[in-house]
């Protein structure tokens, strides 16, 4: 189940918003039973329904996913200094490292 942040993002994406501040635009909160939007600072969008979000699980879900393989393949890049490094010295050898590393961690 993907995280609440990510389906309003998802959200005000689809609603030509790119970028939402958690701690002035949407501020959400969770009393225990789940989180929920505690307050709605986004005058140009309207206020997402619990149905507008739910619409937006399944593309929530393959953003997070594709975070995840994202810093998976950052963590094993390594250094851009070194990379560079590779480059200079044999690119083929970078080339064929950094395609096993996208062949082993693919998005989806």
């Amino acid at each position: 189940m993907a995280q609440l942040s990510t389906k309003i993002k998802e959200y005000l994406k689809a609603n030509s918003v790119n970028k939402v501040d958690f701690t002035s635009d949407v501020l959400l909160q969770d009393d225990g039973q789940g989180a929920y939007i505690k307050e709605w600072n986004i005058s140009n969008v309207d206020k997402p329904t619990n149905n507008d979000l739910d619409n937006y699980e399944t593309v929530a879900n393959t953003t997070e996913a594709n975070a995840t393989v994202d810093a998976t393949r950052r963590n094993l890049y390594g250094d851009i200094g070194e990379q560079l490094d590779e480059i200079y010295h044999d690119i083929d050898a970078w080339r064929t490292r950094i395609k096993g590393i996208k062949n082993s961690n693919p998005k989806s």
